[in-house]
């Protein structure tokens, strides 16, 4: 059966979906995106993901081309007319389609293109990768200054997953002035004699919804944070680490560049943390 994805207020089989080549996502990647994971048909930090939505359009300049009610109703009725149990929402929403192609912004009242699919994930919250851990290398980041910005400028980061995958790794940790930044596509983190370090916001990294919420349970359950910056020996010497993001939730990393961390097994902290932040998403889902 086709999926049914949603363009410009129409739903429609994917294969009848058309966005103009003129397009500024296409063009110029003046878009931005997010995705909303869906565990059980319900869907998890969505309030999280439309804040971000509506700060990221606002940086950019845009604005937002629906009320947060209306976008629930399309993730709902994209949920329902796909029967999608486990997996995910791309939302996707570009400066739009003005005539032809120009450096300079379309005027205001340009429409904006407005798309989103899902993605079926059976098991999403049971990875096998979750009980074996993942392994990483470190790469230059060598991406724009704004990070913090969920654009669709995802060149570098698809890059950088392609590097890993020929080294034999899973992922990649982007490196900037002998600091680790974050992932690929995810927030990375080191623990040291059960502290937990990650690098603290700004427009160096993605402020990432499952980092806010996993930060959140870990305080509530009495565990130490730490919002610094690390170097990659600094992770290779910990006892454990692990990586957050809206399809992996919270995903241990037993190696970087070739080095095991720890005893090379997932460990402790990233283990609860994982059970609570699925645990405390399945329960607030909606």
């Amino acid at each position: 059966m086709s999926r049914i994805v949603y363009v410009n207020g129409d739903y429609l089989p994917e294969q009848e979906a058309k966005v103009s080549i003129f397009d500024r996502g296409f063009l110029m990647a003046d878009a931005v995106y997010e995705v909303t994971a869906v565990l059980g048909g319900k869907l998890t930090d969505f309030d999280g993901h439309a804040a971000r939505l509506e700060r990221s359009l606002g940086e950019l300049g845009m604005k937002m081309p629906m009320t947060r009610d209306e976008l629930l109703d399309i993730h709902r009725e994209l949920v329902s007319r796909n029967d999608l149990v486990d997996g995910g929402i791309y939302l996707q929403i570009t400066r739009g389609a003005p005539n032809d192609r120009d450096f300079a912004f379309p005027p205001a009242d340009t429409p904006q293109t407005v798309v989103l699919f899902t993605q079926s994930k059976p098991g999403l919250a049971n990875s096998p990768a979750a009980k074996k851990g993942i392994k990483v290398i470190s790469i230059d980041d060598l991406r724009w200054g704004r990070r913090d910005i969920k654009t669709v400028q995802l060149l570098y980061p698809s890059m950088g997953k392609m590097m890993a995958l020929a080294a034999g790794a899973d992922d990649a940790w982007m490196v900037e002035d002998g600091k680790v930044t974050e992932g690929t596509s995810n927030n990375a983190y080191i623990v040291k004699d059960g502290k937990i370090i990650t690098r603290e916001l700004s427009h160096d990294i993605l402020h990432g919804i499952t980092r806010a919420a996993v930060l959140r349970y870990a305080k509530e359950a009495q565990m130490t944070v730490e919002e610094r910056a690390f170097t990659v020996e600094e992770a290779q010497a910990a006892d454990e680490a692990f990586i957050t993001s809206a399809s992996a939730f919270v995903m241990p990393v037993v190696e970087i560049d070739g080095a095991a961390i720890g005893d090379g097994t997932p460990g402790r902290v990233a283990s609860r943390l994982r059970e609570i932040y699925l645990e405390e998403s399945i329960k607030a889902a909606i």
